[in-house]
């Protein structure tokens, strides 16, 4: 089986295409080519997992200046065109695009080579290149129910995250000493930084016993662990967090953004959370997956402009002080899993293909 995974950008995009591409491998033998764009995290992530990327040079459409809208207009027919002598010369079985710059005019060429194509869909509200394609697509893998009704063929199947994440089991809560993980993606979260050094001193008089766990990224890292000494609240400062599931799992709540990678792993570790959506979000994709969490009762959701010391504090204290409250959210959490979402996408875009897949528990 050969097979094209195109799009990436974030992280949300490319880790679940390379765990998608590797279960292709596992299960189909297949190779497996990525398709991205020189300003993605694709052009790290994908040579570290050992497949081949190819570029094409492709903008955004989707909350951008005119300028570089009509820029991005300009480049569209050259980046399509690019995109097909890719598909010519790998001869692919079938074309995932997961989203991302690169996955409209990769999904459009397997559109005009008629080349079975499946589009993955991480977040609640599909993203412009996902949109642009939908009724187009041979199959649709997609995280929430709510998402089907976007797409031609959908399934919900999930998003594939590391295995370790589903075997984090219930953490005995201790009300005396409760812990707070504090995290907004590999780079940090300003306003989530700056947000907790304020509420530092009022967070101690509430939940007293409090300790947390803070990956600040680079930026931040300096300040914030100067605030945390000055307020003398116990905590580990962290630029990065390499173990996300080894402190998911010591953690009693989740502070964090709602980018589709957090919540499938929020979900996968069962999680109480506290969600802070980027409001710059392409589509508000973060605040509607948040919201999806917060309607199953999994998480709380806290918009940024009410992210001032006294909305937090109460937010973080008032849950913190309701161990009832946060095993149901767990339990919540935990029914939104989807274990099995890497192997189910591969066996979606095997059957598009009609390639035989091997059982899963017959990799070889």
């Amino acid at each position: 089986m050969r097979a094209i995974l195109a799009g990436g950008g974030t992280g949300g995009h490319v880790i679940p295409a390379i765990a998608i591409a590797q279960e292709l491998q596992r299960r189909c033998h297949a190779e497996c080519l990525f398709i991205g764009t020189a300003r993605g995290l694709e052009n790290r992530l994908v040579p570290n997992a050992g497949f081949p990327l190819q570029l094409v040079q492709v903008g955004a459409l989707n909350r951008v200046s005119l300028a570089t809208r009509l820029k991005t207009l300009f480049d569209l027919p050259r980046a399509v065109f690019s995109a097909a002598r890719m598909i010519n010369e790998f001869q692919p079985d079938v074309v995932i695009g997961v989203g991302g710059y690169a996955s409209g005019p990769a999904m459009l060429a397997a559109i005009l080579k008629h080349v079975p194509r499946v589009a993955f869909e991480p977040n609640v509200v599909p993203g412009f290149a996902n949109r642009m394609v939908a009724h187009f697509v041979s199959a649709a893998a997609v995280h929430f129910k709510e998402t089907a009704d976007y797409f031609h063929n959908p399934s919900v199947t999930g998003v594939p995250v590391r295995p370790a994440f589903f075997q984090i089991s219930r953490k005995a809560y201790e009300p005396t000493s409760p812990t707070l993980l504090v995290s907004g993606g590999s780079q940090g979260a300003h306003a989530i930084n700056q947000a907790m050094r304020r509420a530092l001193p009022l967070l101690a008089r509430r939940v007293p016993g409090l300790h947390i766990i803070h990956q600040t990224g680079e930026r931040d890292y300096n300040e914030v662990q100067s605030a945390y000494v000055q307020a003398g609240v116990a905590a580990e400062v962290h630029r990065f967090l390499d173990d996300m599931p080894g402190f998911f799992a010591r953690a009693d709540l989740v502070l964090c953004r709602s980018g589709a990678s957090t919540v499938a792993e929020i979900t996968a570790a069962g999680k109480p959370a506290v969600f802070v959506p980027f409001p710059l979000a392409a589509d508000d994709h973060q605040r509607r997956n948040a919201e999806a969490l917060e309607g199953a009762g999994a998480a709380v959701v806290l918009e940024e402009t009410k992210l001032d010391e006294v909305w937090l504090v109460d937010t973080i204290s008032a849950l913190l002080e309701d161990p009832a409250r946060l095993c149901r959210m767990s339990d919540a959490a935990r029914s939104m899993a989807h274990p099995n979402a890497a192997k189910d996408i591969a066996e979606l875009a095997a059957k598009v293909a009609g390639v035989p897949i091997q059982p899963s528990g017959e990799h070889g």
